[in-house]
């Protein structure tokens, strides 16, 4: 089994220039009511137009966009990573930080629609104590 994320959005191509900005990652389909964001052949996550009439439900418009939903992405370059997020303009809810159960460094933004995004570095990569080596 294999998970392939799929949130709504409001504007298809808008939100795929930011993931593709803040991803380091590149169109797999196009189009203004579907998309996948694709990097070295893998997919990271699928967009789907808010008013998609053929999937009634996707989306509940009573609830909140992305209540309880957090888009985890563990990177190996985690400073590049943040740094293209802040480029796309994306409201930092915290900084970069250390998580010291996990041991490793996370950010946490908000994409265009409001939902969580987190930035990861890989478990453990500041060893038990937290610090950077």
């Amino acid at each position: 089994m294999k998970v392939e994320p799929m949130i709504t959005v409001r504007d298809v191509p808008a939100s795929s220039r930011f993931y593709q900005q803040v991803l380091d990652a590149k169109s797999g389909h196009g189009g203004d009511e579907y998309e996948q964001i694709v990097r070295d052949g893998v997919l990271l996550l699928q967009l789907h137009h808010r008013d998609a009439h053929e999937h009634p439900h996707l989306i509940d418009e009573a609830m909140a966009v992305g209540n309880g939903v957090l888009l985890w992405f563990r990177t190996d370059q985690f400073d590049a990573a943040v740094a293209r997020a802040r480029e796309a303009g994306a409201e930092i809810l915290e900084e970069p930080h250390v998580n010291p159960l996990a041991g490793h460094r996370e950010c946490l933004f908000l994409d265009p629609d409001g939902y969580k995004v987190c930035f990861a570095s890989p478990y453990g990569d500041l060893g038990d104590r937290g610090e950077a080596s």
